[in-house]
């Protein structure tokens, strides 16, 4: 018979004390936890600015060179801080009615912090009664007011008397603007717009002023393929225009 020396018994007798321990532990339902290997996972950072612009062919850029660069979106998404979230909804043609079915929902379900939003041409033109556009005009701003923390910049009419387009008697217009002359178009946008600027005053959003703006005043500023859309150089003072209400509002971080 041989014997092990003190030491090693001693080592021996340790390690099964700590088996029996960490058996007894695992019957128990106990949770082995790993050493870490490696950093920890960073939680996730939301991004500074969610910028959710609503409107229709204007928003998706026509008449611009480069819609997807010179369009008043593009340009203001290029201005948003670094690792921002950005969603056009623009839909060519579409009237404020349709939009509340085709992309509010969207626009709701991005939580966004920034909103933008143009629906005046295609309802001026193709005359939607009024009163059905001040109605659904304040849909929309009731539900984007009730359901997000948004900072919201609606652009009013511009001086439609001023566009080509009207000035050469709207041949593709509703009956209230076709063939109408430009003081009666003028006086028609001023109407719009007494609708337009309270309802964005009751659902504290912030008024994007194109009436009394220079942006339909200069032809270069207006496309030269319909007389009705912005240029690529219209679309930079429409961009600058919201831009300036943005900051001024510090809709942004740091502005």
């Amino acid at each position: 018979m041989s014997f092990l020396p003190l030491r090693t018994r001693s080592r021996m007798a340790l390690l099964i004390s700590l088996l029996t321990l960490l058996l007894a532990g695992c019957a128990g339902g106990a949770q082995v936890v790993q050493p870490r290997t490696g950093a920890s996972p960073s939680a996730t950072v939301p991004p500074p600015v969610v910028y959710v612009a609503l409107g229709a062919s204007d928003a998706v850029g026509v008449g611009a060179d480069d819609p997807n660069t010179q369009g008043y979106i593009p340009r203001i998404i290029a201005r948003l801080p670094a690792h921002s979230a950005a969603l056009n909804l623009g839909v060519s043609g579409i009237l404020l009615h349709d939009a509340l079915a085709q992309e509010l929902p969207q626009a709701l379900a991005a939580h966004p912090t920034l909103i933008t939003v143009w629906f005046v041409g295609n309802d001026f033109r193709h005359c939607t009664p009024l009163a059905q556009y001040a109605a659904d005009l304040d849909t929309l701003l009731t539900q984007l007011q009730q359901q997000t923390r948004a900072k919201i910049f609606v652009a009013n009419t511009p001086d439609m008397s001023l566009l080509p387009y009207f000035q050469q008697g709207a041949a593709d217009g509703g009956p209230c603007v076709r063939g109408v002359s430009p003081s009666g178009i003028r006086a028609l946008a001023q109407q719009w717009n007494t609708v337009i600027n309270p309802l964005v005053a009751k659902h504290g959003a912030v008024l994007v002023d194109l009436f009394n703006s220079d942006l339909a005043s200069h032809p270069e500023y207006v496309s030269s393929q319909d007389g009705f859309h912005p240029s690529s150089a219209g679309y930079a003072v429409l961009a600058d225009l919201f831009w300036a209400q943005i900051t001024a509002h510090h809709a942004i971080p740091g502005s």
